[in-house]
């Protein structure tokens, strides 16, 4: 296993090698974390650098978990279509599979070409707050293939406003995607922690610099009815406020 507990360096220096105070180097990478190496590869800007885009694709395709920013908090990511993906994205949060993961998406379009034809009410929500921090939860189609978790009638969709995971989905397509934390934890919201938490468990981390540290807001829209199931960044007013009397 890959260790964590070892401060970062830049590639080509040598470790500091002080374990009772570690410190993380600033600015951007790549960066080498423990004695055997976890990757943290530099994804700031707009668009983020190619190279790092191009490296988390590789990953991806190949089945690995790859640690990503997001506009809430940094999360962990799949590809669901690739065979051993989910797996190794459950075991790596110590996730039980009763919980369903949550997927990325990269726009509507995106969303629709999973679960089809956004209802009336998840499209009023997707129009007014994606991209942001709002999880939709839409009824699952029989047809659809990716084992998310769960008792496998909902599939919760979210689109972020951030430019990694979104160019991500539009490369590899929808991404199951949880909180970069183990389960039970509080999530990561920089990369050095992040590796700190879970280096061992993913294949690379793309470092996007601090995110926000809020969660997303979730509504089940599998009803006549909509309903809060967590508040999170999107009040419960805003998510009202989509819905004009």
């Amino acid at each position: 296993m890959r260790s964590t507990r070892s401060p970062s360096w830049p590639v080509g220096q040598d470790s500091p090698r002080s374990p009772s105070t570690p410190t993380w180097p600033d600015g951007p990478g790549p960066w080498w974390d423990g004695s055997e190496h976890v990757l943290i590869l530099d994804a700031r800007g707009e668009p983020p650098p190619s190279e790092a885009l191009a490296a988390a694709v590789a990953e991806l395709a190949a089945g690995r978990v790859v640690a990503i920013p997001t506009d809430t908090v940094y999360g962990l990511a799949v590809d669901p279509f690739r065979p051993g993906g989910i797996q190794l994205l459950f075991a790596a949060k110590g996730r039980p599979r009763r919980i369903a993961l949550p997927v990325l998406v990269a726009d509507e379009e995106q969303a629709e070409s999973l679960v089809g034809a956004l209802s009336r009410s998840a499209r009023a929500l997707a129009d007014r707050w994606w991209p942001g921090a709002l999880t939709l939860v839409l009824p699952r189609p029989a047809d659809l293939s990716a084992d998310l978790g769960g008792d496998g009638t909902t599939v919760g969709l979210r689109c972020p406003a951030h430019p990694v995971p979104v160019a991500l989905c539009r490369a590899v397509g929808p991404l199951a995607t949880t909180s970069a934390n183990r389960h039970g934890q509080p999530p990561a919201i920089t990369a050095p922690a992040l590796a700190l938490a879970l280096g061992d468990s993913v294949s690379l981390i793309l470092d996007g610099g601090p995110c926000a540290g809020a969660a997303s807001t979730v509504v089940d829209c599998t009803g006549s009815d909509i309903a809060c199931l967590r508040q999170g960044a999107i009040p419960w007013e805003g998510i009202l406020a989509a819905f004009p009397t």
